[in-house]
């Protein structure tokens, strides 16, 4: 009796339009939604603006350089760091502006014109001995106190050769010692 009502089959006529019509939409805009997922995630996983890894390690270019709060100019100096070739670590980026960490800690930002890929190191230890050859028991070369920048010229898994060109000093200091390397780190030269 129900089913030869006319209203009530339009109705259901009208229900099995809109349910194709949902499913036809469904099936249509389903297989974009995962690649439009996909795409977004592609995007949160694009590399920094670099294209470099992160963390990695650089160096201070000028004898100068702001480190501020946030990624630009706009934003507060929160402290200066003074020293030409002070080795920082990148640790984060955004557009042309680095977030870095000193040796003690600080991290700021700051603009990348400001920083050089040459790979420095800073003494970590009160005292160390800068040996002429690749060898504990070689004739000492220097003793440096801690803080002394030095410039990598390569390092292996126990020692780094080190150069402080403003003194004429080469040789090999254990790279225990030193701060701006990432454990286990290889550098050759």
């Amino acid at each position: 009796m129900l089913e030869t009502d006319p209203g009530l089959r339009y109705i259901k006529i009208m229900f099995r339009r809109s349910l194709y019509l949902c499913l036809l939409t469904c099936a249509v805009l389903l297989p974009a939604a995962p690649v439009a997922a996909q795409s977004a995630s592609q995007d949160l996983r694009t590399p920094n603006p670099s294209g470099l890894p992160i963390p990695r390690w650089v160096s201070i270019r000028a004898g100068e350089v702001n480190l501020r709060t946030g990624p630009g100019a706009r934003y507060p100096i929160d402290w200066v760091l003074q020293f030409r070739n002070l080795p920082v670590e990148v640790v984060g980026e955004f557009e042309n502006w680095r977030k870095v960490r000193a040796q003690d800690d600080t991290i700021g930002w700051v603009h990348k014109s400001m920083l050089s890929g040459n790979r420095m190191a800073s003494v970590a230890v009160a005292r160390a001995r800068v040996m002429q050859k690749l060898d504990s028991g070689a004739p000492v070369a220097a003793f440096v106190e801690e803080g002394v920048v030095v410039s990598l010229d390569g390092c292996d898994p126990q020692w780094c050769r080190v150069a402080i060109a403003s003194h004429g000093v080469e040789g090999w200091i254990p790279r225990e010692a030193l701060w701006g390397l990432h454990p286990g780190e290889v550098i050759e030269r």
